[in-house]
């Protein structure tokens, strides 16, 4: 099966690390069913989803400061 690579914070990866094998491929089935309806049964591009998404998170008060705060906390050495 192909393999994508995807960033995710510290504590995400952390607990995938810990994770046993049985629950890594729980995990896997359920991400790739995620994506397969986010991506194909939406009848939207993955940039089209992203806008939207986008605008939700800015009519809930995510600012460009605060997005930018959560990126820089998230950053690999931090």
């Amino acid at each position: 099966m192909p393999e994508i690579t995807i960033s995710v914070d510290r504590e995400t990866a952390e607990a995938w690390n810990a994770a046993s094998p049985q629950d890594k491929q729980a995990a896997q089935a359920l991400i790739n069913l995620w994506l397969r309806r986010l991506l194909f049964k939406t009848g939207l591009s993955l940039d089209e989803i992203m806008d939207r998404v986008g605008r939700k998170a800015q009519a809930r008060g995510l600012t460009q400061e605060i997005l930018d705060s959560i990126l820089k906390d998230d950053s690999p050495g931090s």
